[in-house]
């Protein structure tokens, strides 16, 4: 075979990849993005949600997760009874709660 074709020789100062020390620093570039970009403003939303949970008073008007508008009537653990009109309550989770209104907005409605 050596008759056609001529031995190749690898090159003593052939190219090598990226460094350990480039990897490393690439691995910690990516963490430091899914922390910045993903992990802490998840963080910062789910405890503003359970310091809201925590402040529901009966008598707090809120919207809940079905879209639904009423006033608390009575609290029970983690969960409410809301008033949704005169005669109409519900039952819910506190946790369904998306956020509280300013007090008198249900009778301005």
């Amino acid at each position: 075979m050596s008759f056609f074709i001529s031995t190749a020789h690898a090159a003593p100062a052939a190219a090598q990849g990226p460094s350990l020390m480039a990897n490393l620093l690439m691995i910690a570039v990516f963490i430091a993005i899914f922390y910045f970009l993903i992990w802490r403003p998840q963080a910062k939303r789910a405890k503003e949600h359970r310091s809201l949970i925590e402040s529901l008073g009966v008598g707090s008007e809120i919207v809940f997760a079905g879209g639904l508008m009423g006033k608390i009537t009575k609290l029970d653990g983690d969960f409410a009874v809301v008033e949704l009109s005169r005669g109409v309550e519900v039952k819910i989770q506190r946790a369904s709660v998306i956020s509280v209104l300013p007090e008198g907005t249900l009778n301005n409605l």
